[in-house]
């Protein structure tokens, strides 16, 4: 192979003429000719002119300068992505070429580190899920649930879906996205103060109900009664599909044992940085009567012919390597390289450690509950809740992100669009809040001080 393949120089007026010359035409614009005129951009782009390489290295780093970073400022909002320690040792594995250039393991012969590092950690997930097989990732959590909707309607055959509102609202976002091409019924069962409402929710089941779906904790933070709701499902075929985050699974009793039937979730807490939203790793589990019809891929543990122990990929139930009217989804791929960010942190912070992690976010988000309500301000939650919880304020939730931004503080998310909340904020504190900054962030929001 040669250098030309690794150029990442802009074409040279030459370079044009040369290719125009050997299609056949006479401009690029004739390479656009079967696009009708009337929508074809007219004019120039309003950006700015061409900048030589290091001028404009420059300009976007002056821009970048504006933006405040959780790098600079404490930051208390969760709401689906959190500011977790990192340890050194997962930038310093995902970083090897062996895995940071790695491609689908197609060759299992070649690719035993990367099938064991993805076995590694499919079984960890097990493990916190409390199920008994794990997919080698997906996307994203919404991703995870948006699959695991349509494992539950191919299953039961039933189109109805009841979907807490306890539940992200970007992930249920997703499935109103993706209902009118699987021809399913997205209803959402509304919340009693911070739980699903279980009235609501056992009048609307029903025997056309492929499943329903909550999240552990929901999204308001507050721990879900998995039992309970199980048990509503008795007598029905409908899938109890449970949205949960994986680090809080290291102290709450693991969905399997409670009666689900999907668990699914995304492990940026593991190992993962918030980066803007993305890209995070969503994990899929299910127990073996639904193996086969787990999306994308899984791998397995065996034995070669010298009796050594080795890895392959077990199941692969998409369309790329199925009749595509067999495929279980059309899921393009995995996130190996995430899903090892996550098993090597997890791998990194032992079962110990991982409780511990948990443990401190449980305490540190109670701690910032306790000062707010001891200072005036009213804990929306009533039920016990992980790392986040929503605190009603006397001012909304706008104004009271303002003002700590003002103090140097990044803060809450504003529960005044999704659910009609405007003087509510979720807050979280993880282990990375000091005592220091919690105590800030309620001295900025101002209250009743003694």
């Amino acid at each position: 192979m040669t250098d030309e393949f690794f150029r990442y120089l802009p074409d040279t007026e030459q370079d044009i003429a040369e290719m125009i010359e050997e299609i056949g035409v006479d401009s690029i614009a004739d390479l656009f000719a079967d696009i009708p005129e009337a929508i074809r951009m007219s004019g120039e782009l309003a950006i700015p002119g061409a900048m030589a390489e290091g001028q404009l290295l420059r300009h976007m780093q002056r821009m970048a300068a504006k933006n405040t970073t959780a790098n600079q400022l404490p930051i208390f909002t969760g709401a689906g992505v959190y500011d977790h320690e990192i340890p050194s040792v997962v930038d310093a594995v995902i970083s090897r070429s062996e895995f940071l250039t790695a491609y689908t393991p197609y060759q299992p012969e070649a690719s035993q580190g990367e099938l064991q590092a993805i076995f590694e950690f499919q079984t960890m997930i097990s493990e916190l899920t409390g199920m008994e097989v794990t997919n080698s990732s997906l996307y994203d959590g919404a991703a995870s649930l948006g699959e695991a909707v349509g494992l539950a309607q191919a299953v039961t055959r039933k189109i109805k879906i009841l979907v807490s509102k306890g539940v992200h609202p970007h992930s249920r976002a997703v499935l109103h996205t993706a209902s009118p091409g699987r021809g399913n019924e997205i209803i959402e069962v509304p919340l009693e103060k911070d739980l699903t409402n279980m009235d609501i929710l056992q009048t609307e089941l029903d025997g056309d109900t492929a499943a329903v779906v909550v999240q552990y904790p929901n999204f308001f933070g507050t721990i879900e009664d998995l039992s309970a709701i199980k048990g509503l499902l008795e007598g029905t075929k409908a899938k109890l599909i449970v949205v949960a985050n994986p680090l809080a699974l290291a102290l709450l009793e693991a969905p399997g044992n409670l009666g689900a039937d999907i668990v699914v979730g995304d492990t940026q807490p593991f190992g993962l940085p918030m980066a803007y939203g993305g890209p995070h790793c969503g994990y899929f589990s299910v127990n073996k009567g639904d193996i086969r019809k787990i999306p994308g891929r899984m791998v397995g543990e065996t034995v070669d012919q010298d009796g050594k122990r080795g890895f392959v990929l077990t199941l692969q139930s998409r369309e790329q390597h199925i009749r595509r009217e067999k495929a279980t989804s059309y899921m393009s791929s995995n996130q190996a390289l995430n899903a090892l960010a996550s098993a090597v942190a997890m791998t990194s912070l032992g079962k110990q450690g991982v409780q511990e992690m948990a443990q401190l976010n449980v305490n540190k988000t109670g701690y910032l509950a306790d000062q707010l309500a001891s200072h005036g301000f009213t804990v929306y939650n009533e039920g016990p809740f992980f790392n986040e919880f929503v605190v009603e304020l006397n001012m909304t939730a706008e104004n009271a992100n303002k003002r700590l931004l003002e103090a140097g503080i990044i803060g809450g998310y504003s529960l005044a669009e999704e659910y009609d909340l405007p003087n509510h904020l979720l807050v979280c504190a993880t282990e990375k809040r000091t005592k220091e900054e919690i105590d800030q962030f309620v001295l900025a929001l101002g209250g009743v001080w003694a």
